[in-house]
């Protein structure tokens, strides 16, 4: 793991249109089998209770990875690395409005699969857009209209929760943004449901990990790993589903740092629950390593030397 006051590499490429040829063609992303519901409760209760525990103050809640540019010096305190980890989860959201291009300001968004209501909050608060945000886990309804209250954001997010019914019959939004939402849907029926929710010229907006290697997925029983699928297979799906790509915007090497201050942030975490004995501060170190070393080593590996892609993809449906 790079210590703590090391830096990130900058961006890897400008915003490109394609994908590089040594990625390995896998078959169409519909071919893992889906979770079930009880898979994306089970994880999005994870991220959730998280989310609560270091940003329950709220109002704006995240769940997903950051871009870091620069990461601070070692013996930094808990309560700022929380803030940098929150800042960079929103130079994230930064990173995608500017893929999008010319954001539609007061828009009609559909977010998708931001867990608390996080996302929908920026999106509403900075850029104006009248966003509708769907909610997977119904315990976390309530505590997504809280935070929108909080924010006095009433009028322009709606909080609803996913039914899994094909769209209403007026139901077409400027755009729809998924962070880190894909893996959790059997893409190909997902983005044919993103196509008819979308006005025509619509965009959809994509934030999430994928592998470039198969075999750069760290072996596990975790649901969430085993649909990681490849970009060539995720466009080929958006193709068939009449979503052409415009941007592509590789950031693996800016969402390696994420991932080096969440392993910082989980020693203080830890330290902060143990007792001042040794023997228990040891006991916390150990516990971080062993958790750093099944949940974020691999990931930072993987997007280091190639063999996973940490991606923003922009796509349009047909005008």
């Amino acid at each position: 793991m790079k210590p703590l006051s090391a830096t990130t590499a900058p961006l890897s490429s400008p915003l490109a249109r394609g994908r590089d040829a040594n990625e390995v063609v896998a078959p169409s992303s519909a071919d893992p089998s889906p979770l079930t519901p009880c898979d994306v409760w089970t994880y999005q209760e994870a991220l959730a209770a998280r989310g609560l525990v270091r940003q329950g103050h709220g109002p704006r809640v995240y769940g997903h990875t950051g871009l870091v540019d620069r990461l601070p010096p070692p013996g930094t305190p808990g309560p700022e690395l929380m803030e940098r980890l929150r800042g960079s989860q929103e130079a994230l959201l930064a990173e995608l409005a500017r893929a999008m291009g010319p954001f539609p300001d007061g828009g009609d968004v559909l977010d998708a699969g931001s867990v608390l209501g996080g996302n929908a909050l920026y999106w509403a608060q900075e850029h104006r857009a009248r966003v509708t945000t769907m909610v997977t886990v119904p315990t976390h309804l309530e505590h997504v209209r809280r935070f929108v209250h909080e924010a006095g954001m009433c009028s322009r997010v709606q909080p609803r929760l996913c039914s899994g019914e094909p769209p209403r019959s007026r139901e077409c939004y400027d755009a729809v943004i998924a962070v880190e939402h894909t893996c959790a849907q059997p893409r190909a029926e997902w983005l044919r449901g993103v196509h008819a929710r979308l006005k025509p010229g619509g965009l959809l907006a994509v934030a999430d990990c994928f592998w470039v290697r198969p075999n750069a997925v760290h072996p596990s029983e975790d649901a969430w790993r085993k649909q990681l699928g490849s970009v060539t297979a995720f466009l080929a799906d958006a193709r068939e589903a009449g979503l052409e790509l415009e941007a592509h915007d590789d950031v693996s090497a800016r969402a390696v740092g994420f991932w080096t201050l969440s392993s910082e942030l989980l020693i203080h975490e830890h330290m902060a629950c143990a007792s001042g004995e040794a023997k228990n501060l040891r006991a916390a170190l150990n516990a971080v390593r062993a958790e750093s070393r099944r949940e974020h080593l691999w990931l930072q590996q993987g997007l280091l030397d190639g063999g996973l892609e940490y991606a923003l993809l922009v796509l349009r449906r047909e005008a």
